[in-house]
């Protein structure tokens, strides 16, 4: 089994390049201002790793902390929240704008839009995050997980009152299980972050839903006089990367950071797809064991692909020691920094800098990226403890240490 990193820079063909304008900032704003009409909205943190970076060589090294967000220890539910919303606006004629949180939750509206099922598949947070919003909002949801599946990930999403099952199939045939439900269902809707010949639609509005994140973290750089040089971002189906890097590009159109893609080395699409070159996406089929399991996704979505290979400057492949070691470095800081609990998902961006700082078989990687005293780093960490048996695993009992076999789910 493979326990190296994989890597290659960007020499896939180009595209005419039309996705990256739905990634502008103007788009962005309109989600940023949506989310901040929740009562339970909060900028999530953006934290300086100031005794990390030294230790690693680097000038700076920041990570937006997604475990804060909403409440429900993950990213996601900031792009199933905004594509409920918009698809509620597209049936009732409404712009976005008219719709904050208030008017959504209002008996108004819901006689107006009516009883809506929302069908999505999922590894944990997505699933969670429209679970949690069609709940908040009054309507039903379905969500269909794939075999591995943590009773404790299916759990939190039964939480939300949502119908949920762990299927004994692959996440990219759930996605498929889910869709044909919707399409039987009267007044079902799927929604999915990610897109396919036919379906972009509300992928493209998840993503766009994702820019909050974005739009916070510039703005959180900018006030501690930061310029960020390089962003490195994970994918799965690759929603989150292409929101990160469509904002970026468009925020630095001129002189854009070196923006790489993070995945798991057992659900590496983009990788597989950036090394064969000629912009077709390179699908991975199969059980797709890894313990990153939101990240265990092996079709790439359409719309954020597009953006990908016309702006991401390196694809890296990661086994699970890469984001293991992550989580421990994150809970284990460096004297003076502070501490941070992240996932197995949230943590690979981390692990990887680790390694491609402190390792010499990587160097040439160190080189290629141009990382070095000067750089100023953004990462991401996704996710908390969304499953906290497994977290407690990494930290407590060495789960996928250095050098270890890959993980292979009970």
């Amino acid at each position: 089994m493979n326990t190296e990193i994989k890597w290659t820079l960007n020499h896939i063909q180009k595209s005419e390049d039309q996705q990256i304008q739905k990634m502008s900032a103007e788009e962005m704003a309109k989600a940023i201002h949506f989310h901040k009409s929740f009562p339970q909205y909060e900028e999530t943190p953006l934290t300086r790793l100031s005794g990390l970076s030294e230790y690693l060589g680097l000038k700076r090294l920041y990570v937006k902390d997604e475990s804060f967000r909403f409440g429900l220890n993950a990213f996601k539910v900031l792009g199933g929240s905004y594509a409920i919303a918009r698809q509620i606006a597209k049936q009732t004629g409404k712009d976005i704008s008219e719709l904050p949180y208030e008017v959504l939750i209002s008996p108004e509206l819901r006689e107006e839009f009516g009883q809506a099922t929302f069908f999505t598949a999922t590894d944990g947070n997505h699933g969670r995050g429209v679970a949690w919003a069609a709940d908040r909002l009054g309507q039903k949801c379905v969500v269909r997980m794939p075999k591995g599946t943590t009773q404790t990930r299916l759990e939190n999403i039964a939480k939300e009152h949502a119908v949920v099952t762990i299927e004994n199939l692959n996440y990219d045939d759930c996605v498929r299980m889910a869709a044909r439900e919707a399409a039987n269902t009267e007044h079902g809707i799927m929604v999915q972050d990610t897109a396919w010949e036919g379906y972009e639609e509300i992928p493209t509005w998840i993503m766009q839903g994702y820019g909050t994140l974005a739009m916070e973290a510039d703005r959180q750089l900018s006030d501690d006089g930061c310029r960020p040089t390089h962003i490195f971002i994970q994918a799965g189906v690759g929603s989150l990367a292409g929101a990160v890097i469509g904002y970026f590009a468009n925020r630095f159109q001129e002189n854009p950071p070196i923006m790489a893609v993070v995945e798991a080395d057992a659900a590496d699409c983009h990788y597989r797809s950036a090394v064969q070159g000629d912009g077709s996406r390179v699908d991975v089929t199969g059980d797709m064991f890894t313990i990153m399991a939101g990240l265990a996704c092996g079709e790439a979505n359409t719309v954020s692909w597009d953006i990908l290979r016309n702006h991401a400057d390196a694809f890296i492949s990661c086994p699970d020691w890469v984001s293991a070691d992550g989580s421990r470095i994150y809970a284990a800081p460096v004297k003076g920094d502070e501490r941070i609990v992240s996932g197995e998902s949230g943590a690979v961006t981390l692990g990887l800098i680790h390694a491609v700082m402190t390792k010499s078989e990587y160097r040439e990687l160190k080189e290629a990226l141009k990382l070095n005293g000067n750089s100023q780093v953004l990462l991401v960490s996704t996710e908390g403890d969304t499953d906290p048996k497994r977290y407690r695993e990494i930290i407590w009992e060495g789960l996928c240490g250095s050098g270890q076999e890959p993980f292979a789910r009970d």
